[in-house]
């Protein structure tokens, strides 16, 4: 039996974190992974490339070039082999650098299906190597809506996008979560008309109301039509290349094809999680604490496989944190702090609360925003309808959110999250100077929009007072 200090199973980037944290600190690790190639999820299924094929959507599709050249500005001869070509290129080229950075730090590279034979133990094959620690990071799977069909062709998982043959002129998604999201926007800049379908009353509901209403108007106005509070029920196909959903209301929805976007599921099948003491509910999630370990004192998750936020960003952090409590290393994170993005056309991005949710904790609260039609660099990209808000306290003007909607969103988010990790104020805005023309600069516009906003209550104030004086 080979003896270790730590086993990882699964080399997404909650496992891939974990790994190369222990080996720089000295520590013998062996990494296990069951498929051929490495990177989970994120690499071959999920995060990179869903967010390669988005770019090259936005390339080939001419979405940004139509806000600048009209409507009608659109490549008519975009397929599938050149949507994908770009995602399969960036894909091996990642794996590459997973593979150099787990030799680089000797991390030992195992293929095969983990499974606990102890607390301690695990087996892969007829091979039982022995650990002081083990990390489970075996990420997750599209779920299944049970009496749903899938055939790979005409009925999808998120999976099954990487292996496309057709562009259909009629996308039905079931899950209008941020899978179902992403995917739908795509597909409608390649022109699809798009149905989103959620048994959930509210879309999207842990954003922003008014980035959330101007999204969904937005996308409306791209022709996809949204059925919420509507639960598919049953699915037909109609030959080879057509669809029929029918949902719990009794209405029936045509398309040429249908993508189930049902959540995720913990791929927990076989790894025989009893023999270490360990259970999952029934979606495979498993329960840890705040340092990621499981009810068993040796043994941490990390990753999708525990839940939200299910993020590439987030499981590496939980990954390092992990290996760093596991040998003692003092190491902290700002979970409070942790950026979030949708990644559809246009992006969504944040960081902090909602108003709804200062509101609701009774937080005095003011709001600068910044239109990206005012900001030369929204006029250059041909973004109108993008827009960046910043929430801030009342009365000492700590920057509390920020929110964001519109090309590179996701990357403008960071300088709010800069700010508000070092306390910064609306001051730091209103003081700076950002270059010109950027999109950083819409942070330069919201601050004086919200300051305008102070002051108009300032004088409001001073107002009140010399009349009170005077009586």
């Amino acid at each position: 039996m080979t003896k270790l200090d730590m086993i990882v199973i699964g080399s997404g980037p909650g496992g891939q974190r974990a790994a190369v944290q222990a080996a720089k600190i000295g520590k013998n690790v062996m990494l296990v992974e069951k498929a051929k190639d490495v990177g989970g999820v994120s690499i071959n299924t999920g995060t990179l490339p869903s967010k390669t094929l988005r770019e090259a959507v936005v390339d080939l599709s001419g979405a940004r070039e139509r806000q600048l050249y009209g409507m009608m500005y659109r490549d008519n001869t975009v397929t599938p082999d050149s949507l994908l070509s770009r995602t399969r290129r960036v894909m091996a080229a990642e794996r590459d650098v997973i593979r150099a950075q787990l030799h680089r730090n000797r991390v030992r590279l195992v293929h095969g299906m983990a499974r606990f034979e102890s607390a301690n133990t695990v087996a892969v094959g007829s091979d039982v190597y022995e650990a002081d620690y083990i990390v489970i990071a075996v990420g997750t799977f599209p779920a299944v809506t049970p009496g749903i069909a899938i055939d790979h062709e005409t009925v999808l998982t998120s999976d099954d996008i990487l292996q496309l043959k057709r562009i259909p002129k009629n996308l039905i998604v079931a899950g209008a979560g941020v899978i179902g999201t992403e995917y739908a926007t795509m597909f409608m800049e390649l022109g699809c008309e798009i149905t989103l379908v959620d048994k959930r009353s509210v879309y999207l509901d842990m954003i922003d109301d008014e980035i959330r209403d101007a999204f969904q108007a937005h996308l409306r106005e791209r022709n996809v039509t949204f059925r919420m509070n509507e639960e598919v029920t049953r699915v037909e196909k109609i030959g080879p290349e057509r669809v029929i959903v029918h949902v719990k209301s009794g209405k029936r929805i045509a398309g040429d094809m249908l993508l189930v976007s049902s959540g995720r599921q913990g791929a927990v099948d076989g790894l025989q999680l009893e023999k270490a003491g360990i259970t999952a509910d029934p979606r495979g999630k498993i329960t840890v604490d705040a340092n990621y370990r499981t009810t068993v004192s040796n043994i941490y998750a990390v990753g999708d496989v525990i839940g939200a936020p299910q993020l590439a960003s987030t499981s590496a952090e939980q990954g390092r944190i992990a290996a760093c409590h596991a040998f003692g290393i003092k190491a902290q994170s700002v979970p409070d702090l942790f950026p979030y993005g949708i990644y559809s056309i246009p992006e969504i991005a944040w960081v902090g609360p909602t108003e709804e949710d200062l509101t609701r904790r009774g937080i005095g609260y003011e709001t600068g925003r910044a239109r990206y039609r005012e900001i030369a660099r929204g006029q250059i990209l041909g973004d109108d309808d993008g827009m960046l808000k910043i929430v801030f306290e009342l009365h000492t003007r700590k920057l509390l959110a920020v929110w964001a909607m519109g090309t590179q969103a996701t990357e403008v988010v960071h300088v709010g999250q800069a700010v508000m990790a070092h306390g910064g104020t609306l001051d730091y805005f209103l003081s700076n100077v950002f270059n010109y023309p950027t999109l950083a600069e819409c942070y330069k516009v919201a601050a004086l929009n919200g300051y305008n906003k102070l002051r108009g209550l300032v004088d409001l104030a001073q107002g009140q007072t010399s009349t009170d004086g005077a009586e």
